[in-house]
């Protein structure tokens, strides 16, 4: 990394405009003692939540020369060595003098291309009066890599695709109380936001465009951020995982009997393997697993765990849209919004099946998610599993969450709540999940 050039590439950063974007509901904390790190998936928002923070700083009267932000995707930069890294606040220094000594604000995008960059962050952590914010590919930087690359310097913030709120603000919509024609724009706002799923840039993509770009970024994350980076001795085994890890949304999935059923399908499968590539999707931040909710780990380990992507419209390369139950897209939506906020949920297996669990130790709550309960025996397979739930669970709220409701009365104990409704109320009344140290 040559120093003429990186003071280019610093000069032309504090030159620019900041691009616009449309604010998330997350908001990064300005005067953090620890450095902030920002993971996700690719093109989740990690870099436009940067943008958005050093706005934030300028409007509170920060000097711009004191931001510094550096993309260590820049090929500019290339190749990076661990020796170059002190070049970066000394060519800073050299090109802005005028804010010597005065608190710098360090952004560092995508630092995981960096070698040892956990050392050198350490060091301005500890030696430099500075603000420091990182951001990384989840696949590439790692929850437990920060936590032992900065050693308890660090607080994390996960960044996932849009809510339904933000899908709303990326619309330009807004949902206005005790109006019909505002809870029918909701409901049709709804409908779009499963059809299109939550990535930034698909979302403000032309439809035409769509099928394209969701393509190119699975093909991205699949050579890239799986096969480069665990490298993969078998891709067609990890191909075939993740087709039926994003194909099969909200569905019970045990790694052994898949196992099973690809061998019977005539696939060639070591079980090694497939648990190694299951783990490998569930670290990269493509899918989650919600296990039973049992005190028992021995039951927790005999019961299958439920699916859910980290969003559904990845599916499309593998899967045509129509061909994925909607209501299954309903209820990774609903886990998607909890899951934003905390980790400990999980579901409940018995005589009856309840979608998600609220706090799996103390649950705060008990949800089933349908897209309608119009028909009969949909809603009384619904209350049943609710009231089933009750024997367990007897003064935890009940929910149930559905797209197309009916006019018939549930039982004392159960709400039903249309699901733009329950999705924007968690919007509100809970602030996107802190960061963890």
């Amino acid at each position: 990394m040559d120093k003429e050039i990186l003071k280019y590439v610093l000069s032309q950063s504090a030159a620019r405009s900041l691009p616009h974007a449309v604010p998330r509901t997350m908001e990064l904390p300005l005067d953090s003692t620890k450095v902030v790190t920002v993971v996700g998936i690719r093109r989740s928002g990690k870099t436009y939540l940067l943008y958005e923070t050093m706005r934030r700083l300028l409007a509170q009267g920060v000097d711009r020369r004191q931001i510094l932000y550096l993309n260590f995707e820049d090929d500019r930069l290339f190749p990076i060595r661990t020796s170059d890294l002190d070049l970066i606040l000394r060519a800073h220094e050299e090109l802005f003098p005028q804010v010597s000594g005065r608190r710098k604000y360090v952004f560092l995008d995508e630092v995981q291309n960096a070698p040892s960059w956990e050392t050198f962050v350490r060091r301005l952590h500890d030696t430099e009066e500075a603000r420091l914010f990182l951001t990384g590919s989840s696949s590439r930087l790692l929850s437990r890599e920060i936590a032992t690359g900065l050693r308890g310097r660090s607080i994390s913030y996960e960044v996932f695709p849009l809510s339904f709120a933000e899908f709303l603000a990326f619309r330009n919509l807004k949902s206005e109380p005790f109006s019909r024609t505002s809870e029918s724009r909701m409901s049709a706002a709804l409908e779009e936001y499963l059809e299109v799923g939550g990535l930034p840039e698909v979302v403000l993509a032309d439809a035409e465009l769509r099928p394209r770009i969701l393509k190119e970024y699975v093909d991205l994350l699949f050579y890239k951020d799986l096969v480069e980076r665990y490298k993969v001795a078998n891709p067609r085994l990890l191909r075939l995982l993740l087709q039926h890890c994003l194909g099969h949304p909200a569905s019970l999935v045990n790694v052994h009997k898949l196992y099973q059923d690809f061998r019977s399908q005539g696939h060639q499968v070591s079980k090694d393997s497939l648990y190694r590539y299951f783990d490998a999707l569930e670290e990269s931040f493509v899918v989650f697993t919600l296990p039973v909710a049992e005190r028992s780990v021995r039951k927790q380990a005999r019961n299958p765990k439920k699916l859910h992507a980290i969003d559904w419209a990845l599916a499309y390369p593998f899967v045509a849209e129509p061909g994925i139950d909607v209501g299954k897209k309903l209820e990774t939506a609903v886990f998607l919004h909890w899951r934003r906020r905390r980790e400990d949920l999980a579901y409940l297996a018995g005589d009856h099946e309840i979608d998600l669990v609220v706090n799996r130790d103390r649950p705060a709550q008990l949800v089933n998610v349908a897209w309608s309960v119009t028909r009969t025996e949909t809603w009384d397979r619904e209350i049943a599993a609710l009231q089933w739930a009750r024997a367990r669970f007897p003064r935890v709220p009940r929910v149930l969450v559905a797209h197309e409701r009916t006019t018939r009365k549930p039982p004392a104990g159960v709400r039903v709540v249309d699901a733009w409704q329950y999705l924007l109320t968690l919007s509100r009344s809970t602030r996107e999940r802190s960061g963890r140290n």
